[in-house]
């Protein structure tokens, strides 16, 4: 992108008064910014009040320090791009939604804005050891298939998410809330090196943008926006998953949960969204058989089954698959204490229970 091009572009998201939708109204009516701000002001005032439309014929203050700042991030890295609503690179999906970010600011491939199958994959920052590993073993079976999952690097599910997709050999879109120059969570740096490296980081956000609480539920809509679909893997009732599945389904767009133990607060967002028409799912395979995104499979096993076959281990079957205390384990089991720590200590060691708060164990179910 050319100084001058660039320079418009910035110059009308920070002229005071015209936030997104404004400025997608002056694009509208008299083409790209150059066109904008070549307009007097009769006709400006006929899109926007007398105030704003006199603001757009003033050169902001800090227009020079912005376009030298994005210019010199772009020169560093040939991984990074801005792409404006007039790009033809930008994500056709972002367009048909009814609030487009004006400009987004791209770290990585922009080849994987573009894949055929895309998911989006969000969910608790506090997950429990199951719900977590479900993010993982689900975003690494779509990963193995082929599908993109989108996700928003938070801690958590979106971590696990954007990890378990890469371990299965696809890229993965991580849509973040901040500007580029930076990586929040900060302990998730390692993860973004990694997402740039096999995927790409996406923000609306100039850089500079700390983490302000009211960017993350707008970075939602990219999130569905971007996505042929939306999968809750767990999330409380309050959880801004909620956001992203309700602006999937507004979009248009399918929406599945991972049902989850009647006791887990982490799971009452999922069967409520499942109460209101969310696809209640068990396995990847579910979701790329809804998606099209596979042939349908044969009458086998269901996963369930799968996992309860594997789960033959008397110990395990006494466990269930929620949350559990050791003594109940004991009255179950009619296990010594010594014994039933030791055998806890294996089966946690193999990945087949997770350690919860207040001394509960849980088994850990294959997705």
């Amino acid at each position: 992108m050319q100084r001058q091009e660039l320079a418009a572009w910035l110059r009308l998201l920070l002229t005071p008064g015209v936030g997104k939708e404004t400025a997608r109204k002056l694009l509208a009516a008299f083409g790209l910014p150059e066109a904008v701000f070549a307009q007097p002001l009769d006709a400006l005032q006929t899109v926007v009040g007398p105030k704003t439309a006199q603001a757009l014929q003033r050169t902001p203050d800090t227009l020079d320090a912005q376009v030298a700042q994005v210019l010199s991030w772009l020169a560093e890295d040939a991984r990074r791009h801005v792409l404006t609503l007039a790009d033809p690179r930008f994500p056709p999906e972002l367009l048909q939604m009814a609030d487009p970010p004006v400009l987004l600011y791209v770290l990585g491939d922009l080849d994987v804005l573009a894949h055929p199958r895309r998911l989006a994959m969000v969910g608790s920052r506090n997950p429990t050891p199951q719900g977590e590993a479900n993010a993982h073993q689900f975003a690494r079976a779509l990963g193995e298939a082929g599908v993109c999952v989108v996700s928003g690097l938070a801690l958590g599910v979106d971590g696990a998410a954007h990890t378990g997709a890469l371990d299965g050999g696809a890229p993965t879109i991580a849509v973040v809330g901040t500007g580029l120059d930076r990586v929040y969570p900060s302990r998730h740096l390692a993860l973004a090196h990694r997402i740039a490296a096999h995927g790409a980081i996406v923000s609306e956000y100039p850089l500079g943008t700390p983490p302000l609480n009211a960017n993350f539920p707008q970075r939602n809509r990219l999130i569905a926006g971007l996505s042929q679909g939306t999968l809750v893997v767990e999330a409380t009732l309050k959880s801004g998953s909620l956001i992203t599945a309700r602006l999937a389904a507004e979009q248009g767009r399918e929406v599945f949960a991972i049902p989850g133990s009647i006791h887990a607060p982490q799971s009452r967002g999922c069967h409520a969204l499942i109460r209101q028409g969310a696809k209640l799912v068990e396995s990847a395979q579910d979701i790329l058989e809804d998606l099209r995104m596979v042939e349908p499979r044969g009458l086998s096993e269901s996963p369930a089954e799968a996992a309860d076959a594997g789960g033959s281990d008397s110990l395990l079957g006494a466990m269930g698959f929620d949350p559990v205390s050791l003594d109940a384990l004991q009255a179950r089991t009619g296990l010594d204490t010594p014994h039933l720590q030791a055998r806890l200590l294996e089966l946690e060691l193999d990945g087949a229970v997770g350690r919860l708060p207040g001394g509960l164990f849980q088994r850990l179910g294959r997705a």
